[in-house]
């Protein structure tokens, strides 16, 4: 699009929804009344109950063991033959932080295990040029027979910054220090920043590390596949900048993914404050080095174009439905791709204490455009299905992740009926089905104003909010504006 307006934020309207019916049309009979009856699509299969974690449970405090999902901040994660694991920067709620890498385990991605710390505290190269007191954001890749670890170690707001490097023949160590593999000073006068490494590997098994933060934006650079340092000197290509001038002008967390489905490589970035509007954002590029732009066709180097935060397609942020808590300043996200299936990793901040940060895992669908989406709700075992048609009508709740708004976003309900109307006290419109797993909402008037046509995947999830299994849907409008939503009950 060449003009891209502003969107506003959805206004919390409509009280009284109707209590869910769900759990009987997963268990009752496959016919239904009026338009889909007698059609073939079996009902979808839903999670099981997972088990939760209390939130903001002081009694965990000081016992590491107990952590699991607790105190998970720049998570990344790799799969491995003895299970998925998640390396993450050194925090803990109410004191000081052990450095040396945290490090988690899983055998199914949503129950996690506390493994320890991968080193015994912050490596002497790195320590004497930073003066760091924790390490920040590790990112592990195989390479052969050997694990390769990298960390960043730096001081809040400072260039003074190492990336170093670890290995291993097992993901859960001992590891070798293998010294650093970029540094930059306070006085740098672009204001490079050495931290937040995500190694990749491309198409044609060419080695690269994606990396930097805030000041200058993200570089991109060739490793070296015998060594896993820099393979030339210098710092590599620039991929992603913003105005360097305030915290809203942050960008930082990068990662690189591969669809060979597209042939794309997706950039993931985080913008903004890391404790009130964190976010995540997305672009593509035909080639690892760029140029990526986003949705809408924007350049992730346009430092020019303002408003900034209409830069990179926003695909997660700050969000509250209707009940439950919500959460704020998701980000740093890293991505898995488990066979077909891919999923989102990142940290995000419960509303009501934001200084605890918790692991989350949710599922990422792709549009028919080659644009990731991702589940609003948190993975719980679900697997993409056909939908019978006769499930959608009922009552909704749903929300865009509009990139102009600070914060949480509060979804609002809406009514799917039977004869393919929406109904919403600020908007109205119709939708269709493809009989198979996708909806797209047409809106002549929207309930944050204006027409709009979401194209939406379905998937058949666990509510975290509400603790039941429910319909939830993830996708895109033509303003490229991302937009989720779950189902709160089933027409009768």
């Amino acid at each position: 699009m060449n003009q891209r307006k502003k969107f506003r934020r959805w206004s919390n309207s409509g009280k009284g929804v109707v209590a869910s019916m769900l759990l009987l049309l997963v268990v009752g009979a496959t016919g239904c009344s009026g338009e889909g009856a007698g059609e073939t699509v079996s009902r979808p299969v839903f999670p099981e109950a997972p088990q939760d974690t209390q939130l903001y449970d002081t009694s965990i405090l000081d016992d590491e063991s107990r952590w699991t999902v607790n105190n998970a901040h720049d998570p990344a994660i790799i799969k491995t033959d003895q299970g998925y694991y998640v390396y993450s920067t050194d925090v803990r709620v109410a004191g000081e932080a052990k450095p040396g890498v945290m490090v988690r385990k899983s055998d199914d991605l949503i129950n996690w295990t506390w493994v320890g710390q991968a080193l015994p505290g912050i490596p002497q190269e790195a320590l004497d040029w930073t003066g760091a007191v924790n390490l920040w954001a590790p990112d592990v890749i195989q390479a052969g027979d050997t694990y390769r670890m990298y960390y960043s170690a730096s001081s809040f707001g400072s260039t003074q910054s190492a990336i170093g490097l670890q290995t291993s023949s097992s993901p859960e160590g001992p590891w070798t220090d293998e010294g650093l593999v970029v540094q930059t000073s306070a006085n740098e006068q672009d204001k490079l920043n050495a931290i937040d490494a995500n190694p990749i590997v491309d198409a044609e098994g060419n080695s690269w590390m994606v990396y930097g933060s805030f000041f200058d934006g993200i570089y991109i650079a060739p490793l070296d596949p015998d060594t896993g340092k820099f393979k030339d000197e210098g710092y590599g290509t620039r991929i992603a900048a913003r105005d360097r001038a305030t915290e809203e002008g942050a960008v930082e967390g990068p990662y690189i993914v591969y669809n060979p489905e597209f042939k794309k490589y997706y950039l993931f970035v985080s913008y903004d404050s890391l404790f009130e509007d964190y976010n995540v954002r997305v672009a593509r590029a035909d080639s690892i080095t760029g140029p990526y732009t986003d949705m809408n066709g924007m350049n992730m180097l346009d430092t020019d174009h303002l408003p900034q935060y209409e830069i990179g397609t926003k695909i997660l942020g700050g969000y509250r439905f209707t009940e439950g808590e919500g959460w704020v300043a998701p980000g740093h996200n890293s991505v898995l791709k488990d066979g077909d299936d891919y999923y989102i990793v990142h940290h995000a901040r419960g509303e009501t204490d934001k200084n605890w940060p918790y692991l989350h895992v949710r599922k990422m669908l792709w549009t028919k455009d080659g644009w990731p989406v991702v589940s609003p709700e948190r993975y719980a075992g679900e697997t993409a299905q056909d939908i019978p048609k006769s499930m959608l009508a009922g009552e909704w709740e749903g929300m865009t992740l509009d990139p102009s708004v600070d914060g949480q976003i509060q979804a609002v309900p809406y009514t799917l009926t039977s004869n393919g109307k929406i109904k919403s006290e600020k908007g109205s419109g119709t939708w269709t089905f493809d009989d198979k797993q996708t909806l797209t909402l047409k809106w002549k008037e929207s309930p944050w104003g204006g027409a709009s046509t979401e194209e939406l995947k379905l998937l058949p999830s666990w509510d975290w909010e509400r603790s039941q299994p429910t319909l939830v849907v993830t996708g895109l409008d033509d303003h490229g504006v991302a937009v989720w939503g779950k189902q709160i009950s089933a027409a009768e």
